[in-house]
């Protein structure tokens, strides 16, 4: 289904009572793709830099279909979130329908539903981040940011978010914008990230490169290369390494491994 036409017709049911099915999703349902007002196509100009940049993600693979995922990453970076262009245009460059694309890219959750801001802030709440004050953070940015729950900012610039595990638990709490990485948290140094982010005024991750923005975040995530200074040149950090380094000042070593017991069969 496309979604812009409810489809139905009348389903007989075996007492003799007629019930009338209508299928189509709600035009006002949270995070639907498919909603009034979504880009269903490109101009002419657009398609053809899609085209050029999306032969080139599917020259990398032995079967298109395999591009699926950075196809979409590319689509999201021209509109900052999924439209139905976005959809249409990765099922015809992959050789699939919208919906086996839509069933994908529903699935994850680093694919857009809904407008994303210049700077997706994500704040985790997983388990050792929510004991050091992730909770806390992601409430009071809400607050600070004028927001009922997850949402963009009035002025586009910044988009809030819980969000899963990061791998950096050393590091906790920790906030990812546009997925870099600010560690060791609080309320305070938070509200005064998003705030110079509002403001236009620099803002540096903790590590790793230089930020960008949400859409320029896709497109390297869509797999060009990431020209930022020091994109690739991260090296963990004291934190990280902290327990090798106990380890070895005290020349602690893992227990040796028991034999394996022998194989029945070349016993026999």
């Amino acid at each position: 289904m496309s979604g812009q036409e409810p489809v139905g017709g009348p389903a007989p049911r075996s007492g003799g009572e007629t019930v009338f099915l209508e299928f189509g999703q709600k035009p006002d349902e949270p995070g639907a793709i498919v909603r009034p007002g979504a880009k269903r196509n490109y101009p002419d100009g657009v398609l053809a830099r899609l085209r050029a940049d999306a032969d080139l993600i599917v020259a990398r693979y032995p079967q298109a279909r395999s591009a699926l995922l950075p196809l979409l990453h590319l689509v999201q970076a021209e509109d900052g979130h999924l439209t139905p262009a976005g959809i249409e245009f990765c099922a015809l460059a992959v050789g699939l329908t919208s919906a086996e694309v839509m069933a994908v890219a529903t699935f994850y959750s680093m694919y857009r539903r809904t407008p994303t801001g210049d700077y997706l802030v994500g704040v985790c709440t997983n388990t050792l981040c929510a004991v050091m004050g992730g909770d806390q953070i992601y409430e009071d940015l809400r607050d600070h940011l004028g927001l009922d729950g997850p949402g963009t900012t009035d002025d586009g610039r910044v988009t809030l978010e819980r969000i899963e595990c990061n791998a950096a638990c050393d590091y906790a709490p920790v906030v990812m914008i546009n997925w870099e990485f600010f560690d060791d948290q609080t309320p305070d140094s938070a509200r005064q990230v998003v705030d110079d982010l509002r403001a236009g005024r620099p803002v540096t991750p903790t590590r790793g490169a230089p930020l960008c923005t949400f859409h320029e975040t896709a497109r390297i995530l869509a797999g060009f290369p990431d020209t930022r200074p020091g994109a690739n040149d991260c090296a963990p950090g004291d934190a990280t390494l902290v327990g090798l380094r106990i380890a070895r000042e005290h020349d602690m070593r893992a227990p040796a491994a028991p034999a394996a017991p022998a194989d029945p069969d070349e016993e026999a």
